[in-house]
């Protein structure tokens, strides 16, 4: 028994995402210590160090050290104590590092009249440089592309011969692999920011997060930061950064390799912090052309008449809003190219359907194959190198919206992208580290292949096990893509995680969301003394919508397996595949957590964090 006490106590000494001393009194403060327990450092990586105390009674001291001495002592710089008003003080030291490997324990004693509290954290700082290094790095994010993804994918485009796949994507060529854990420090199922986040900075945030450790003020732009990948390999290399999307360019995966805030919403400021210098990319593609136009235009989603685009356009980039202007640009300059308001639209409606009341005019956008190779041909032109996030994002916002199929064709878009990246590097003599992979997962899963040849439809037309006869996708001009998205013989894909909504099997000519918002009024009992008091109370529900009934068939209205506030399916815990090639690429094996992803690519470049060569006016805590 006292074993199991022992164990229980330690177990209960974990708070917060640091370990946590026993404190005299129940009453007595409480410590919170960002960056938190079990974070791990580059060195000479800069970031921002902040501990919190709470409900302090009268406080009469707070002692802060680092491997036994005094924290300020140790940063060389004095930490500010400051009444953040919500009744709590934070202790706080900006844009410090940890210059040498090694292992650092983190001490705060706070006392006040109930006593002493005692909290600690351990942080690991590393430095590796891979026995063969890069010069640039190309790190493909596949939104939301989990394994099942990939195999749709892959049977769409590749096709089987006697339960043999004909060919694999260019993706799992790569020569290493591993799997790829992707929760935050505040939740199991992360979001797109904070999953990003972790790539771009090697350190875990929360959903909605990203570049940051969140504390405990409302503002979504004074949290802790931590130094990302665009600025660390702008300060000690000089290197360019390009940031390459079908999704709005401020969005959660492409703002996480630049930004910093609490809140991924704030787009417009995002746009706007992108022309600082010290992280501003030379490329960027996407959508999202509302976020950097004044609110003066018809259309801007901006809350000021600030002008993102003319600032950049005076920094001398090349500005482009279609792929003919894209392909004319010159690569001796940098680029800006926003392609659409919003998110450019799906590979099967840009490039195959053209619905013109789904694209409504915006019918020049580039495709992804193309806004590689410009991006990469202007990136290139950097003799210290460059870094290049480019993201898959519709392959997750199809996920949402329960279209596989076209998120399958968008993944197939993603992987020749992958491609010609691959083959420039080679021609290059492999100088650049590629890697490939998701930033979380989605819940689905291939149960088999789906008919109604022979009368059945619905459910009954799901086929497993030996009924599952195999899909009869065609492509006739070998370009990879299937020449009809809803062949006769189709995938039966089903969603682990959905709101209510019908599900009919078959392809869906226009994008058509799952589900439409609603509002419920219930009623809730309220406590007051020893009565109890019932309220009407309003909340956001959704239900399912009737488009998704194709003419004729029996679709099933499935009821929701997640709370009735969801609009659509949402994000998977699962582990996630990932796929590198080329010089560090070695480092990817087995089970490995997101964080990894950043310090391989540091790895691989060789870096020196504690280089400050390249000298920026902009500060990182702006």
């Amino acid at each position: 028994m006292k074993k199991l006490w022992a164990k229980r106590l330690a177990a209960a000494m974990l708070a917060g995402g640091t370990l946590m001393t026993m404190n005299p009194s129940a009453d007595a403060a409480d410590i919170r210590i960002l960056p938190v327990d079990t974070a791990k450092f580059w060195a000479g990586a800069h970031f921002d160090f902040d501990v919190e105390v709470s409900k302090a009674q009268d406080l009469k001291n707070v002692k802060i050290q680092i491997n036994g001495k005094d924290a300020g002592k140790f940063f060389g710089k004095k930490l500010e104590a400051k009444d953040l008003g919500n009744g709590v003080t934070s202790y706080r030291v900006n844009q410090v590092s940890f210059p040498q490997p090694g292992s650092y324990k983190i001490s705060v004693e706070a006392t006040d009249k109930a006593g002493k509290s005692v909290k600690q954290a351990g942080y690991t700082v590393v430095h590796e440089v891979a026995p063969r290094k890069a010069k640039n790095v190309i790190l493909f994010v596949g939104d939301g592309m989990s394994l099942p993804a990939r195999e749709i994918a892959r049977i769409m485009s590749k096709g089987m011969t006697n339960g043999k796949y004909n060919d694999l994507l260019a993706m799992e060529k790569l020569e290493h692999n591993c799997l790829i854990t992707t929760s935050g420090y505040d939740s199991l199922t992360t979001d797109s920011a904070n999953s990003a986040s972790a790539y771009a900075t090697g350190h875990k945030s929360v959903v909605n997060a990203m570049g940051v450790y969140a504390d405990s003020t409302k503002d979504p732009f004074d949290d802790p930061q931590v130094e990302n990948i665009s600025e660390i390999l702008k300060r000690t290399r000089g290197m360019s950064i390009g940031v390459i999307t079908q999704a709005e360019s401020t969005d959660a995966t492409p703002a996480a390799m630049i930004g910093h805030t609490r809140r991924r919403a704030y787009q417009d400021v995002l746009a706007k912090s992108y022309l600082q210098q010290y992280h501003r990319p030379d490329v960027i593609m996407g959508g999202g052309l509302s976020r950097y136009l004044p609110d003066t235009v018809q259309g801007s989603k901006r809350k000021d008449t600030f002008d993102v685009v003319k600032a950049f356009k005076d920094l001398g980039y090349t500005y482009a809003t279609t792929s003919k202007e894209m392909l004319a640009a010159p690569n001796n300059k940098p680029f800006l190219g926003l392609y659409h308001p919003g998110t450019m639209n799906v590979w099967l409606d840009r490039e195959m359907l053209k619905d013109p009341d789904v694209l409504k005019g915006y019918t020049d956008q580039p495709n992804l194959i193309d806004m590689t190779k410009k991006g990469l041909d202007i990136l290139a032109q950097n003799k210290n190198g460059f870094f290049a996030m480019i993201e898959g994002a519709s392959i997750d916002k199809q996920l949402h919206a329960m279209d596989w199929q076209r998120a399958g064709y968008d993944t197939i878009e993603f992987d020749k992208a992958i491609e010609y990246a691959t083959d420039w590097s080679k021609k290059r003599g492999d100088d650049t580290l590629i890697i490939v992979v998701a930033d979380h997962a989605h819940g689905i899963s291939i149960t088999g292949t789906y008919t109604d040849r022979d009368g059945k439809k619905g459910t009954e037309a799901v086929r497993t096990y030996a009924d599952s006869v195999f899909p009869t996708f065609e492509d006739k001009n070998k370009d990879g893509f299937p020449d009809n998205p809803d062949p006769e013989v189709t995938l039966a894909v089903q969603y682990a995680n959905h709101p209510t909504y019908y599900e009919n099997y078959r392809f869906q000519p226009k994008p058509t969301k799952p589900t439409l918002p609603v509002k419920v009024t219930t009623q809730e009992a309220k406590t007051l003394g020893d009565k109890q008091e019932y309220h009407q109370v309003t909340k956001n529900s959704s239900k399912a919508n009737p488009e998704r009934i194709h003419p004729g068939d029996p679709a099933q209205l499935v009821p929701a397996n997640i709370p009735m506030s969801a609009t659509d399916e949402s994000h998977a815990a699962d582990d996630v595949p990932l796929n590198a090639g080329g010089p560090g690429s070695e480092y990817f094996h087995g089970v490995m957590d997101n964080t990894e992803v950043y310090f391989a690519i540091l790895r691989a470049l060789g870096i020196d964090g504690n280089n400050t060569q390249y000298q920026f006016t902009d500060d990182i805590t702006k």
